[in-house]
């Protein structure tokens, strides 16, 4: 059945608008995959050492991706502007944006890094785990934070390169910098036995490095187009205000997250590390999808950006069957290797009892994934991010009232992950509303009332 879905979906392909979407979601995919399956490859040495650091690392990789995740607008809003400008013909524009998102993702970071170093005790406590569990997770949390200054450059260096249509740079830079992680994590946790900081100094040692590495290649491509690497100070401040509200929308999302990770961590040790491998599993099956999402940005943000509205609606409407054809086949592969996914990250007994339960949710998620991802990637491209704050805002009340259930009943693991699937079924609903509709569509190298024309039609 897989097999046959994705004969289709290649047989597809032949459609000029096809290539395009192939062309940029190729490399997308394995850059984005790249990063999950180093991830999980992580939370398998880790879990080598037992369960209760196992639950320190679901924990600590929550709470620094939440911190640094809050700042995915210096991708996303990086990429919808610079493709806006390269689509109307801009290009040394279009690099200007990514320079204005290097210097902001400077000082995020070192804001990030100073206020999170000192309170990390505070906040591995505030996810209420067990004492052994938030010890671990210290541990990880402070080392880690380290390498924040890095990962948001990474950030703001995918942006402009995305909006560039540059995506096989990032894969390349991507693969190796995983690669390395996964080499110094096994190294330092395995061979020199430094426990879970191991796996946390393997992390900011990569991360260094990836950031260099995207601080090179676009300070190659200013120069080229003859672009200042000073900070602009209007240019920085207008970064800052366009992603505010890609910022609100982010910050729903990782509070779904928190959420998530927090009540499971106060079910129990079996729980929290039953979820936090889970959660791996699901990240690597959400970065797949996104690598649509992410050509969707590009393409969406071109097409307008060269007042294309008619090429913009036949984009999206491909984008959307790629979604849901591909999280369809994610879901038989995923129900395919369910069974052996325990042994592979050394869980047995409770834990590995309640990831296979699990794991089922997880399963029937996939197709309606799909196509979230893809919408919430073609609406960042067009510029849409009041819309996606407000529908955050309500995706995530709704999320809010299934999980507070879930812990005033004690139903449980799976329970909390059938809430999950309520909250993405209810971004499902708000995107499909919005995509079916014209006020996304508006035109010009910039997006506001004052450049751009609103497509109103």
């Amino acid at each position: 059945m897989a097999s046959r879905l994705a004969r289709r979906a290649l047989a597809a392909a032949r459609h000029p608008q096809d290539r395009e979407i192939l062309r940029l979601a190729v490399p997308a995919f394995g850059a984005l995959v790249a990063e999950p399956l180093f991830l999980l490859a992580d939370s398998a040495i880790v879990g080598r050492l037992g369960t209760v650091p196992l639950g320190g690392l679901g924990v600590a990789s929550q709470a620094l991706s939440t911190l640094v995740g809050m700042s995915i607008f210096l991708a996303y809003g990086t990429t919808a502007a610079a493709a806006r400008q390269l689509g109307a013909g801009q290009r040394a524009a279009a690099i200007r944006h990514g320079i204005d998102g290097f210097w902001l993702a400077a000082v995020i970071g070192v804001a990030v890094l100073g206020v999170g170093w000192p309170l990390a005790p505070q906040i591995v406590d505030a996810f209420g785990g067990t004492a052994a569990v938030a010890h671990q997770a210290d541990i990880y949390l402070r080392i880690s934070l380290l390498g924040a200054p890095a990962m948001l450059a990474v950030l703001a260096g995918t942006g402009v390169l995305r909006g560039l249509a540059d995506l096989r740079t990032p894969l390349l830079i991507a693969v190796v910098a995983n690669a390395v992680n996964v080499a110094l994590n096994a190294t330092f946790v395995l061979g020199l036995h430094w426990g879970i900081a191991g796996s946390a100094w393997g992390t900011v040692i990569a991360q260094g490095g990836t950031g260099a590495a995207y601080l090179v290649v676009v300070a190659r491509g200013a120069r080229r187009a003859n672009v200042s690497l000073r900070p602009d100070l209007a240019g920085v401040k207008s970064a800052a205000l366009t992603g505010a509200s890609l910022f609100l929308r982010t910050v729903a999302l990782q509070v779904v997250l928190v959420l998530m990770t927090a009540i499971a961590a106060r079910q129990g040790n079996a729980e929290i590390a039953a979820h936090q491998v889970a959660m791996r599993v699901w990240n690597l099956f959400v970065y797949a999808l996104d690598a649509i999402a992410i050509a969707g940005q590009a393409i969406v943000g071109r097409y307008l950006g060269a007042g294309d509205v008619a090429g913009t609606r036949a984009a999206t409407r491909r984008m959307i069957g790629w979604g849901a054809v591909y999280g369809t086949v994610f879901s038989l592969v995923l129900l395919a290797v369910r069974p052996v996914l325990p042994a592979a990250f050394g869980v047995t007994g409770e834990v590995a009892r309640l990831l296979l339960a699990v794991l089922l949710v997880v399963i029937v998620q996939q197709p309606v994934a799909g196509v979230v991802f893809v919408l919430d990637g073609v609406l960042i491209g067009a510029g849409d991010q009041d819309y996606l704050a407000v529908a955050g805002v309500v995706t995530l009340a709704a999320f809010a009232a299934a999980a507070a259930a879930v812990v005033v009943t004690g139903s449980g693991l799976v329970a909390l992950w059938l809430a999950y699937s309520l909250w993405m079924l209810a971004r499902f609903a708000t995107l499909v509303l919005r995509a079916r509709g014209s006020r996304w569509l508006v035109t010009g190298a910039v997006r506001n009332t004052a450049s751009a024309t609103a497509v109103t039609r």
